[in-house]
């Protein structure tokens, strides 16, 4: 008896530790809910207003009229121009930075050869160079190329600024995949390139998922060297759209607002459609065996 009324007492108290537990983290939960969230609400709200409607009424009231001449004229005065080209270079830098990444990642993970702690500690010291101290160099180099003012200038430096990271995790992410795969892969007949191609880059499918929805944003959002490297009005991408709805003598807040939010929409869509697939590829490129 005096066993079980022991072990009644451990259970209840691990019960009430664990919905403690539990009770503050929903509570830190939420409050990180409202922190996030605060922002977009604010952006959407006064997207909808007239430009001194914010003087009037405050930012967190609801508007009132609902003004959705913003958005038309946005959408109406080249917004998607800028859209598409945004769309057009992110597309391009990505597939090429997991193209390249993956041959990369590959040797370093699954050969074992002199160079390869070295190329590895090379690729990984890379992360630690601050993109701004490139800007010049970069803007020099594609005057010379004939690049400037394309969106050609703006692929070269996106690829190469996302490849330290992505093949740092990819790498990571490829070494957990058991070697007894490629080893049944190679009895059946199955050559080096075989086994990338038709093994080990199917099974890294969660891990290219997540480089694709880290760097893409990224890349989304970049504005440094979107605005070094691009000057014509038919050349810039989505980030330097705000410029063009500014106002010529006074900044019309809403206005700004409606472009922020209509630019940071595809980026929560494709997030909220593709998030298992990034937490899975952290995960798995978190654990190893």
């Amino acid at each position: 008896m005096a066993k079980e009324n022991v072990k009644d007492t451990d259970y209840r108290a691990a019960k009430i530790k664990s919905t403690i537990a539990w009770t503050i983290a929903i509570i830190f939960a939420c409050i990180m809910l409202v922190i996030t969230l605060t922002p977009f609400f604010f952006m959407i709200m006064n997207s909808f207003r007239k430009q001194f409607d914010m003087l009037q009424q405050g930012v967190f009231h609801l508007p009132d009229p609902w003004h959705f001449q913003n958005y038309v004229t946005v959408i109406t005065n080249g917004f998607f121009g800028y859209f598409i080209r945004s769309v057009i270079v992110v597309s391009i830098s990505l597939v090429l930075m997991l193209i390249i990444a993956s041959f990369a990642a590959y040797p370093l993970a699954r050969m074992d050869f002199k160079l390869n702690p070295i190329i590895y500690a090379i690729i990984v010291a890379m992360m630690a160079v601050p993109m701004h101290v490139t800007l010049i160099p970069i803007f020099k180099l594609t005057q010379t190329l004939g690049f400037y003012d394309s969106l050609k200038a703006l692929i070269g430096p996106y690829v190469s600024f996302a490849l330290p990271m992505s093949v740092f995790i990819l790498t990571a992410f490829m070494k957990t995949i058991p070697k007894e795969i490629e080893e049944s892969a190679e009895i059946d007949g199955c050559n080096r390139y075989k086994n990338f191609f038709f093994m080990i880059l199917p099974l890294s499918k969660s891990g290219l998922s997540t480089l694709a929805i880290y760097n893409g944003v990224s890349m989304w959002n970049e504005f440094a060297f979107a605005n070094t490297l691009l000057i014509s009005p038919q050349n810039k991408t989505l980030p330097l759209a705000l410029g063009q709805f500014k106002g010529e003598h006074a900044m019309d807040i809403p206005m700004i607002m409606a472009v922020l939010t209509l630019s940071v929409m595809p980026m929560i869509i494709l997030f909220i459609i593709f998030q298992d697939k990034l937490v899975k590829g952290m995960m798995a490129g978190a654990v190893k065996g």
